[in-house]
Protein backbone atom coordinates (compact mmCIF):
# COMPACT_ATOMS: atom_id res chain seq x y z
CA UNK A 1 0.00 0.00 0.00
CA UNK A 2 2.11 2.18 0.93
CA UNK A 3 4.76 1.52 -2.37
CA UNK A 4 1.24 2.34 -4.46
CA UNK A 5 0.73 5.43 -2.27
CA UNK A 6 4.81 6.86 -2.88
CA UNK A 7 4.54 6.33 -6.70
CA UNK A 8 2.29 9.51 -6.96
CA UNK A 9 4.46 11.81 -5.45
CA UNK A 10 7.45 13.36 -6.33
CA UNK A 11 10.87 11.78 -4.03
CA UNK A 12 11.23 14.90 -1.98
CA UNK A 13 7.51 15.14 -0.82
CA UNK A 14 6.96 12.00 0.69
CA UNK A 15 9.23 9.36 2.33
CA UNK A 16 8.73 5.88 3.40
CA UNK A 17 9.75 4.11 6.51
CA UNK A 18 9.67 0.54 6.92
CA UNK A 19 9.84 -0.75 10.40
CA UNK A 20 11.87 -3.88 8.79
CA UNK A 21 14.77 -2.12 8.93
CA UNK A 22 14.42 -1.21 12.49
CA UNK A 23 14.84 -4.73 13.46
CA UNK A 24 17.06 -5.12 16.89
CA UNK A 25 21.18 -5.74 15.90
CA UNK A 26 21.63 -9.36 17.08
CA UNK A 27 25.30 -9.67 15.78
CA UNK A 28 26.40 -10.34 19.55
CA UNK A 29 24.40 -13.48 19.54
CA UNK A 30 25.26 -16.88 18.18
CA UNK A 31 23.57 -18.07 15.22
CA UNK A 32 21.84 -20.39 16.37
CA UNK A 33 20.69 -17.89 19.39
CA UNK A 34 19.59 -15.62 16.62
CA UNK A 35 17.37 -18.17 14.89
CA UNK A 36 15.33 -19.24 17.94
CA UNK A 37 14.41 -15.02 18.63
CA UNK A 38 10.79 -14.51 17.34
CA UNK A 39 10.87 -11.93 15.19
CA UNK A 40 7.04 -10.96 14.78
CA UNK A 41 6.99 -9.84 18.51
CA UNK A 42 6.57 -5.97 19.17
CA UNK A 43 10.10 -6.83 20.91
CA UNK A 44 11.95 -7.63 18.16
CA UNK A 45 12.14 -4.30 16.74
CA UNK A 46 13.83 -0.76 17.84
CA UNK A 47 11.13 1.17 18.49
CA UNK A 48 13.35 3.68 20.70
CA UNK A 49 15.79 4.31 17.78
CA UNK A 50 12.70 4.77 14.91
CA UNK A 51 10.65 7.10 17.60
CA UNK A 52 14.48 9.02 17.47
CA UNK A 53 14.26 8.76 13.35
CA UNK A 54 10.84 10.15 13.32
CA UNK A 55 10.94 12.98 15.40
CA UNK A 56 14.10 14.41 13.63
CA UNK A 57 12.63 13.85 10.49
CA UNK A 58 9.74 15.97 11.70
CA UNK A 59 12.47 18.39 13.01
CA UNK A 60 13.79 18.79 9.76
CA UNK A 61 16.61 16.66 10.09
CA UNK A 62 17.62 13.80 8.42
CA UNK A 63 18.48 10.54 9.61
CA UNK A 64 20.85 7.51 9.19
CA UNK A 65 18.22 4.10 8.63
CA UNK A 66 19.70 1.47 9.42
CA UNK A 67 19.51 -1.80 7.23
CA UNK A 68 19.15 -5.38 8.49
CA UNK A 69 20.55 -8.54 7.06
CA UNK A 70 17.48 -11.11 7.51
CA UNK A 71 19.75 -13.93 6.78
CA UNK A 72 21.99 -13.23 9.64
CA UNK A 73 19.43 -11.48 11.75
CA UNK A 74 22.45 -8.58 12.32
CA UNK A 75 22.26 -4.99 10.86
CA UNK A 76 24.35 -4.14 8.17
CA UNK A 77 27.11 -1.27 8.69
CA UNK A 78 25.60 0.12 5.66
CA UNK A 79 23.14 2.94 6.48
CA UNK A 80 20.47 4.86 4.27
CA UNK A 81 20.34 8.58 4.59
CA UNK A 82 16.80 9.40 4.52
CA UNK A 83 15.97 13.48 4.34
CA UNK A 84 13.34 14.63 6.01
CA UNK A 85 10.12 15.71 3.79
CA UNK A 86 6.75 16.65 4.34
CA UNK A 87 5.06 13.44 4.50
CA UNK A 88 6.27 10.59 6.26
CA UNK A 89 5.18 6.90 5.42
CA UNK A 90 5.28 4.96 8.36
CA UNK A 91 5.34 1.22 6.87
CA UNK A 92 4.68 -1.83 8.97
CA UNK A 93 2.37 -4.05 10.48
CA UNK A 94 3.41 -3.80 13.91
CA UNK A 95 3.49 -0.37 13.45
CA UNK A 96 0.66 0.91 15.09
CA UNK A 97 1.29 -1.88 18.40
CA UNK A 98 3.47 0.84 20.04
CA UNK A 99 2.04 3.77 21.79
CA UNK A 100 5.49 5.90 21.06
CA UNK A 101 5.19 5.26 17.38
CA UNK A 102 1.24 5.76 17.26
CA UNK A 103 1.52 9.26 18.97
CA UNK A 104 4.01 10.68 16.30
CA UNK A 105 1.24 9.39 13.50
CA UNK A 106 -1.20 12.24 12.41
CA UNK A 107 -2.90 9.73 10.53
CA UNK A 108 -3.27 5.74 11.66
CA UNK A 109 -3.81 3.59 8.66
CA UNK A 110 -4.78 -0.05 8.96
CA UNK A 111 -4.42 -2.15 5.55
CA UNK A 112 -6.49 -5.07 6.51
CA UNK A 113 -5.51 -8.47 4.24
CA UNK A 114 -7.25 -11.85 3.85
CA UNK A 115 -5.01 -14.11 6.02
CA UNK A 116 -4.49 -16.42 2.93
CA UNK A 117 -2.71 -14.03 0.34
CA UNK A 118 -0.72 -12.43 4.20
CA UNK A 119 0.66 -15.88 3.50
CA UNK A 120 1.66 -16.46 0.35
CA UNK A 121 2.81 -12.94 -0.21
CA UNK A 122 5.59 -14.15 2.93
CA UNK A 123 6.05 -17.41 1.71
CA UNK A 124 7.35 -15.47 -2.32
CA UNK A 125 9.52 -12.89 -0.28
CA UNK A 126 11.03 -15.27 2.31
CA UNK A 127 12.04 -17.78 -0.34
CA UNK A 128 12.85 -14.94 -3.26
CA UNK A 129 14.32 -12.02 -1.04
CA UNK A 130 15.59 -13.94 2.48
CA UNK A 131 16.50 -17.44 0.90
CA UNK A 132 14.91 -19.77 2.93
CA UNK A 133 12.73 -22.83 2.26
CA UNK A 134 8.72 -23.55 1.99
CA UNK A 135 8.67 -25.65 4.84
CA UNK A 136 10.62 -22.99 6.79
CA UNK A 137 8.58 -20.20 5.84
CA UNK A 138 5.39 -22.69 6.37
CA UNK A 139 6.76 -23.69 9.98
CA UNK A 140 7.67 -19.76 11.13
CA UNK A 141 4.33 -18.65 9.82
CA UNK A 142 2.33 -21.74 11.98
CA UNK A 143 4.52 -21.06 15.02
CA UNK A 144 4.85 -18.02 15.32
CA UNK A 145 3.56 -15.78 12.69
CA UNK A 146 0.27 -16.09 12.79
CA UNK A 147 0.32 -16.71 16.53
CA UNK A 148 1.91 -12.66 16.67
CA UNK A 149 -0.59 -11.69 14.09
CA UNK A 150 -3.64 -13.13 16.38
CA UNK A 151 -2.10 -11.26 19.82
CA UNK A 152 -0.69 -7.92 18.38
CA UNK A 153 -1.66 -7.11 14.71
CA UNK A 154 -5.43 -7.92 14.44
CA UNK A 155 -5.90 -5.88 17.65
CA UNK A 156 -3.83 -2.92 17.13
CA UNK A 157 -6.36 -1.94 14.42
CA UNK A 158 -8.25 -0.44 16.83
CA UNK A 159 -5.81 2.30 17.23
CA UNK A 160 -6.27 3.04 13.85
CA UNK A 161 -8.45 6.09 12.32
CA UNK A 162 -9.05 4.27 8.91
CA UNK A 163 -9.04 0.56 8.41
CA UNK A 164 -8.80 -0.72 4.27
CA UNK A 165 -9.92 -3.67 3.26
CA UNK A 166 -7.71 -5.18 0.28
CA UNK A 167 -4.39 -3.42 0.90
CA UNK A 168 -3.05 -1.83 -2.40
CA UNK A 169 -5.33 -3.22 -4.60
CA UNK A 170 -7.96 -1.02 -3.05
CA UNK A 171 -7.77 1.53 -6.04
CA UNK A 172 -10.37 3.74 -4.48
CA UNK A 173 -8.80 3.91 -0.82
CA UNK A 174 -5.49 4.36 -2.77
CA UNK A 175 -6.87 7.52 -4.41
CA UNK A 176 -8.68 8.64 -0.95
CA UNK A 177 -4.87 8.82 0.41
CA UNK A 178 -3.41 9.95 -2.22
CA UNK A 179 -6.16 13.15 -2.34
CA UNK A 180 -5.54 13.25 1.27
CA UNK A 181 -1.97 14.07 1.25
CA UNK A 182 -1.96 16.00 -1.89
CA UNK A 183 -4.22 18.28 0.16
CA UNK A 184 -1.83 18.56 3.19
CA UNK A 185 1.02 19.54 0.82
CA UNK A 186 -1.26 22.05 -0.43
CA UNK A 187 -1.97 23.15 2.91
CA UNK A 188 1.76 23.12 3.04
CA UNK A 189 2.94 25.18 0.34
CA UNK A 190 0.34 27.81 0.72
CA UNK A 191 1.79 28.35 4.48
CA UNK A 192 5.15 28.14 2.63
CA UNK A 193 4.15 31.00 0.64
CA UNK A 194 2.37 33.01 3.26
CA UNK A 195 5.65 32.93 4.94
CA UNK A 196 7.65 34.49 2.24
Amino acid sequence: MAKEVRRHFPEESVVVIHHDSYYKDRSPLSPAERERINYDHPDSFDNALMTEHLRTLKEGHAVEKPTYDYETHTRKKETIRVRPANIILLEGILVLADELLRDLMDIKIYVDTDADERFIRRLKRDIVERGRKVDQVIEQYLKTVRPMHLQFVEPSKRYADVIIPEGGLNLVAVDLIVTKIRDILDQHERAQEGLS
